[in-house]
This record gives structure tokens, sequence and C-alpha cells, in this order.
């Protein structure tokens, strides 16, 4: 476990959790090149339980032995980066929620089919843009034991950070894509 001081805003290997916007992350152009930001350790657990592949690590100082020493343990081969509370969240722009974020690779695209192939009860969600409204929209869903969410391309991304949050990882286990078309090609599906 590399486990890297920072005392910069302008350290090496940093850039994803501070200068990169959420589009930038996304990186439509090379999705299989696409990462997200994962904040807190109970959502990077679940993350990791569902088989995404972490990046780095950006944990205050005091939580490498505390509440993210089992994220750490987890993640042996990653780069872990850290500082004091201060200058985590100047770099950030925020005060990270227990202590730890972490920049995870974006899953491949699935298809409408192959999300909805075995689904009786699918949510749709159409121009949805508040990133907290999706994440509560996952979590219920999962909690009513939806089997699929359809997105239309107006809506926030799931994987947005604060969708991540909010959703406790919903969007980690529940299956959803991007819908092809539009609301009235649903009826294709069969």
């Amino acid at each position: 476990m590399p486990v890297i001081e920072i005392s910069s805003l302008s350290h090496p290997g940093v850039e994803v959790f501070s200068t990169l916007t959420e589009t930038q992350l996304r990186n439509r152009t090379e999705p299989d090149k696409g990462i997200f930001i994962v904040e807190s350790p109970k959502v990077i657990k679940r993350a990791l339980d569902s088989g995404y592949e972490p990046l780095a690590i950006l944990c205050e100082r005091k939580h490498i032995v505390g509440d993210a020493a089992e994220i750490i343990e987890r993640c042996a081969n990653v780069s872990v980066y850290t500082s004091s509370r201060e200058l985590l969240a100047t770099l950030t722009g925020y005060v990270l929620t227990r202590g730890v974020l972490c920049a995870m690779r974006r899953p491949a695209p699935r298809s409408m089919e192959e999300i909805c192939r075995d689904a009786r009860r699918i949510v749709v969600i159409d121009n949805v843009v508040d990133a907290t409204n999706i994440g509560a929209i996952f979590r219920s869903a999962a909690a009513l034991g939806i089997d699929a969410v359809l997105l239309t391309h107006t809506s926030c991304d799931p994987l947005n950070r604060r969708a991540v949050r909010v959703s406790m990882g919903s969007v980690f286990f529940l299956p959803w894509t991007w819908m092809d078309g539009s609301l009235s090609d649903l009826g294709k599906l069969g």
C-alpha cells in the first residue's frame, strides 16, 4: 500500500480529485477511460464488493488507520494520497465525508436489452438533473425491489459523486443504463 503524503494542491496524481470536472471524469469520447469518484467508507466498500476497480484513494491522515483502514487493505496496489483535513478540503473544494474518497474506473456501458431482458419492474428516469434526486431515486428503487433503471440522456449521471453517496451505493448493484432513444422506444423492448 503506497501511502503518499501530499503537502501541496499540485501534487502529481491528485488531479483526479481536484481539477477534473464531472464531464472530464466521464470521458464521453473514450468511455473505457472514464472515472468516477466514490465518497465515504461504507459506499466505497459497496463499490468494491460490486467489483468496481479502484484507481486512487484520497484520505485524511487520521483515517489511514481508522475508517479507511479496511479499504486501503483491500486496495493494496492503489496509491493512497493523504494529508490534513484542511488541505484535502482545499484540494477538493469540500470536506470529505468520513475522510475518504476513491477514484474508480467506470464500467463498460450496458445495452438496454441486457438491462431489461429479465426485468419485471423498471424505473425510467427522464430529465432529472439534480444529483441528489438521482441518488434518492436509486436508493428508493433498490428498497422497492425494482429490477432495472433506464435513464434518458437529459438526466444526471448516476455515477456523479453526490448521486452515488445519496444512493448509499445502490447504483452499484441495481442494473441501469442510458436509453438509446426516446421514451416512445420503450415499447420496442417487447
